[in-house]
């Protein structure tokens, strides 16, 4: 027979057109090409045609179909994008057969590869044929076939050493490059998500994902803060992968003179990486007893604004593929979480956590009274000083037992929506901060007296009894309430224009605390063990603090009278918009004290007749609002500012002129 007119033929077997016709073009140059999408056309064609290597996708791979048709000489590839797949496949077939498997070709390396193991295959049937000819035609050739077999071995030796080494490296650079690719992308929004943060929420949420790309088994962040006359601590906002709530705080606070590692890393500024075995255990000690699981290596950075250290976070145990490893965190973890830091600390002052509270968006302690040195100081430059100012304190009635019934994120949920309330009850040039926990400080600038003072924190008390808040019910007295201690300064009481300090207004707090307490105590509480009922329910009031030129500690009365209210099913907003009244006296302008969609509460020099109908013009920006009003109450106000406050009921609003108010509300939302 003449060998080299000996067709070779290569049968390509795949579902999967689009394959067919790339292979086809891949294997065109080794030998003739037949495709088959279907088992039925395979079986005709094979007996029909010499076949030398059939190339045959993992999904119709199974032996068992092949067995009784299958030519052993014939070479068989198993392809598919599954290497895994692929290489089971492979060993379902019998050893005499030969049986190589490749992932589908794509890129011109995985091509020449291809094309190289197809060649191979097709010279490996082509020669087993050829020894079967030569087998049947003489025995004389067996020396022909020792020397096709050896090169059988060759050929199988180079495929082993050759083709299957370079696909299992590039399976692993490519295994390896998927994992890089991933972790790039994972930083990339996580650098994202910082940037986009809108809430503190949202930023603690990310800090779960900062820990899952370092890898350790715990992570915690706190931020510098100052409270009262207490000095500057650590505050947790996150502590161990969980978000705090108030009563949790208290444990994980730490004093910035403390042995402790967390606070030598906040005042030197820099960071500190060490394993358990290499450090002073005096300064772990902390992270040892509160852990939930064994320390053995900690990395802690700073994070600072402007090269000013405002927080720090640090992160526990590496992990290594899912297991808890002895090893430090390595040079790149640490390079890593070097920048995360960074991008942390912008995003907190973002959003502003170093003056604001982090919970309820309301001023810190520091920021606060900073805040209120600056309204004195530019109230004197000016010369618009009034005669008194004002400091509240405010807290929670009962808020512990709130806690204790409906869970801690109940009590953050309740202290964030409690502070919004307090918010809209004050005037805009008043100031309110959180001063911690469940108590609230106001600074109620332009009074008269300490009654006014009293009167305008009343107001603030009652809107909290009012409104309603999720399981209040469960409290004493089905309600959520509030107590308050009132005191009053004025200007000249504080000294010297450039001698006004925090110190000074933190030492007129402690005579507002005081009758705070008297508010919170006035009255004893008793509760029966079976029924768990109040016999008696204290709070809920508002006390003020008198003091007295003679001596060191002053009087403490409680403010026993109720501000009449207009009775409005609607929600009041707290806004000042002008009012033009037309009665028998002619027009008058006032402007709002609170207003909502049913009504308004103004002053007026002069009672108005109870029940009278006016003519009214309500002015909201540059639109005006045509209606009428009834008169609900007009009672008298001590103090010389006003003489009434009167309560509107509005009546025949048009349905335009009720869409410029809800406009008007949401443009103040």
């Amino acid at each position: 027979m003449n060998r080299s007119a000996y067709q070779m033929n290569i049968l390509i077997l795949s579902n999967n057109p689009s394959d067919c016709r790339i292979l086809s073009k891949i294997c065109r140059k080794i030998a003739s090409v037949h495709t088959v999408t279907e088992l039925s056309n395979f079986f005709s064609l094979i007996k029909s045609q010499p076949i030398h290597a059939l190339i045959i996708d993992q999904s119709m791979a199974d032996y068992t179909q092949f067995h009784k048709s299958i030519d052993p000489t014939i070479s068989i590839i198993i392809i598919g994008r599954n290497t895994k797949q692929i290489e089971e496949r492979a060993k379902e077939w019998p050893l005499n057969q030969f049986v190589d498997f490749l992932p589908t070709p794509i890129t011109p390396v995985e091509i020449n590869g291809f094309q190289r193991a197809v060649y191979l295959a097709v010279q490996h049937a082509f020669m087993k044929k050829m020894l079967e000819e030569d087998q049947l035609s003489s025995s004389h050739k067996e020396e022909t076939i020792s020397n096709a077999f050896s090169k059988i071995k060759d050929i199988k030796r180079f495929v082993e050493k050759n083709v299957l080494t370079e696909l299992e490296k590039r399976i692993a650079l490519q295994t390896k490059y998927v994992r890089f690719k991933e972790e790039k992308n994972k930083i990339e929004n996580i650098l994202k998500e910082l940037h986009k943060a809108s809430d503190v929420t949202t930023l603690l949420d990310i800090i779960h994902d900062v820990r899952d790309i370092i890898g350790s088994e715990g992570i915690s962040m706190y931020l510098i803060e100052k409270s009262g006359t207490q000095k500057p601590y650590l505050k947790p906002l996150f502590w161990n992968n969980a978000a705090l709530s108030h009563p949790d705080y208290s444990k994980h606070l730490v004093n910035l003179d403390a042995q402790d590692l967390t606070a030598i890393v906040s005042k030197k500024g820099r960071g500190i990486h060490t394993s358990i075995d290499t450090i002073d255990q005096t300064l772990i000690k902390r992270h040892t007893n509160l852990l939930d699981f064994n320390l053995k290596s900690i990395l802690c950075l700073p994070l600072k604004h402007k090269n000013r250290v405002i927080g720090v976070i640090e992160v526990y145990n590496k992990i290594t593929d899912d297991t808890f490893s002895a090893k430090d965190f390595t040079p790149d973890d640490q390079r890593l979480m070097r920048l995360l830091s960074e991008h942390i600390a912008i995003a907190i002052t973002n959003l502003n956590l170093i003056q604001f509270d982090a919970l309820t968006g309301l001023f810190r302690p520091d920021p606060f009274f900073e805040a209120v040195i600056q309204k004195l100081r530019l109230e004197k430059k000016r010369r618009q000083e009034d005669s008194a100012y004002a400091l509240v304190m405010g807290d929670v009635d009962w808020f512990k037992k709130y806690n204790d019934r409906s869970g801690h994120e109940e009590g953050n949920k309740l202290l964030r929506e409690l502070s919004n309330v307090l918010k809209s009850s004050i005037r805009e040039e008043d100031l309110l901060c959180r001063y911690g926990g469940e108590e609230f400080l106001f600074y109620l600038t332009k009074i008269e007296n300490i009654k006014e003072a009293c009167q305008l924190t009343e107001r603030i008390r009652q809107n909290v009894e009012e409104h309603y808040f999720e399981h209040q019910e469960l409290q004493p007295g089905k309600n959520l309430t509030m107590s308050f201690g009132v005191t009053v300064f004025s200007r000249d009481s504080l000294g010297p224009f450039d001698s006004i300090t925090a110190e000074k207004l933190k030492k007129i707090v402690i005579k507002a605390d005081m009758a705070l307490l008297e508010a919170k105590e006035k009255k004893a509480a008793s509760f029966n063990s079976t029924e768990e009922k109040m016999t008696t329910i204290a709070k809920n009031m508002v006390c003020a603090y008198h003091p007295d030129k003679f001596q060191d500690i002053g009087l403490i009365t409680s403010y026993k009278e109720k501000i009449v209210k207009e009775k409005r099913k609607h929600k009041r907003y707290f806004t000042s918009a002008m009012l033009i009244l037309k009665n028998s006296h002619g027009p008058e302008i006032t402007r709002t004290i609170n207003l909502s969609l049913g009504g308004a509460k103004i002053p007026t020099d002069v009672p108005l007749k109870l029940l009278h109908t006016m003519d009214l013009i309500l002015i909201l920006g540059n639109k005006a609002c045509h209606m009428k009003g009834n008169v609900v109450y007009s009672s008298r106000v001590d103090g010389k500012k006003t003489n009434y406050h009167t309560g509107l009921h509005f009546c025949d609003v048009s349905m335009e002129d009720k869409v410029k108010i809800e406009e008007y509300f949401s443009s103040l939302s």
